[in-house]
């Protein structure tokens, strides 16, 4: 629990803040998790990383990567978007099955659109600012 939010978050998703594509990520989770289960933070914020450190991680200065603390630990890459999706409402569980693919493969697709994301989705000036109606969510 934060001091902010009095609800407990079940899951914290971490998100480069600048990125489009990962902002288009953020607000896909939140359409589909009715149950607001998914609490979120820009890596770039002082809450990530007070978030982290307890864990023995740090943001990345350039992030590359989508992290999701579930449960006390730390998921990355292809391994936590699988993880969100099979907690989303409808038919995004299914995705869940790729988890039986080799995390190095999963992982090596995940690597190629991270190392590419701005030049195809482009890159905010600033960190997401949410809305009013959704600031209960972010930390």
């Amino acid at each position: 629990m934060d001091a902010v939010n009095t609800k407990p978050a079940d899951a914290v998703v971490l998100f480069d803040g600048v990125c489009n594509l990962c902002n288009g990520a953020v607000n896909f989770i939140i359409d589909r998790d009715p149950a607001s289960s998914f609490r979120f933070a820009a890596l770039q914020s002082d809450q990530a990383a007070a978030l982290l450190a307890p864990l023995g991680r740090v943001p990345e200065v350039e992030p590359q990567s989508f992290i999701l603390v579930e449960g006390g630990k730390v998921y990355e890459r292809s391994t936590a978007a699988l993880r969100i999706a099979r907690r989303l409402r409808g038919g995004w569980k299914l995705f869940y099955a790729f988890m039986l693919v080799p995390r190095p493969l999963r992982d090596a697709v995940y690597r190629l659109v991270a190392r590419n994301r701005y030049r195809m989705f482009g890159k905010a000036e600033s960190c997401r600012m949410p809305t009013p109606e959704l600031r209960a969510r972010f930390l």
